[in-house]
């Protein structure tokens, strides 16, 4: 066995040290996303590069290319957290306009859409290899967590507090397809995360209310 593969056994279910330090680590990427720390960007790149080895590893093809989205982005998020807080400001959180509303629903839909035909087209997905009709909701769901993870963390760079709502979306299809897939520590994460995301959308939102009564108010950029 090579050090991807490497693990311990709970239960008679096989968990791999990438799939749980990567995990450990996306946790902690919420936890400072509410503090708005500049660590959320480095320890999600830190995480993004683990699990993408424990997915290739689950044959979760979305899942993996998620991973190198996640990593880029967080490169963007650090540019951007770290642009925001010039001259020693603190980050200004805001709720989206209407029209980026719009956008961050049109995005995942349309997306969805055409990244689940390439999906299937090309293979990448392991729902493909799946007869119809259980192949196409493992496909669709495999392109819904990829997109709607870039749009979350697109919208996170951005300080939305909306970024946090997108991540209760992708949580509700992320939680039964990596239990489905053997990834029991991602299961228990993704069920953690989405109590996390929860607690984070308040305080943002709280956050903003407080900001928003003193008059300091975040323009749209």
């Amino acid at each position: 066995m090579n050090w991807a593969n490497a693990g311990f056994e709970v239960f008679g279910t096989h968990v791999l040290w990438t799939d749980l330090v990567g995990n450990i680590a996306a946790l902690a990427t919420v936890l400072f996303a509410m503090r708005k720390s500049m660590w959320t960007w480095p320890v999600q790149f830190t995480a993004s590069v683990l699990l993408f080895i424990a997915s290739v590893n689950a044959g979760i093809t979305g899942n993996a290319l998620k991973q190198v989205l996640f990593a880029g982005l967080a490169i963007y998020g650090f540019w951007a957290w770290r642009r925001g807080t010039q001259g020693g400001k603190e980050l200004a959180v805001r709720p989206a306009t209407g029209r980026e509303r719009l956008l961050l629903v049109s995005v995942m839909l349309v997306g969805t859409v055409l990244v689940g035909l390439f999906f299937y087209a090309t293979g990448l997905s392991w729902g493909a290899h799946e007869p119809l009709p259980k192949g196409a909701f493992l496909v669709a769901a495999d392109a819904y967590i990829f997109v709607g993870s870039a749009v979350a963390t697109w919208a996170q760079g951005k300080a939305l507090v909306d970024f946090w709502i997108v991540w209760v979306a992708v949580d509700l299809v992320g939680v039964p397809l990596a239990f489905s897939s053997g990834l029991v520590v991602s299961g228990a994460v993704y069920g953690l995360f989405f109590v996390l995301v929860l607690v984070g959308f308040v305080k943002w939102l709280r956050e903003y209310q407080g900001a928003a009564g003193q008059g300091h108010v975040a323009v749209a950029s």
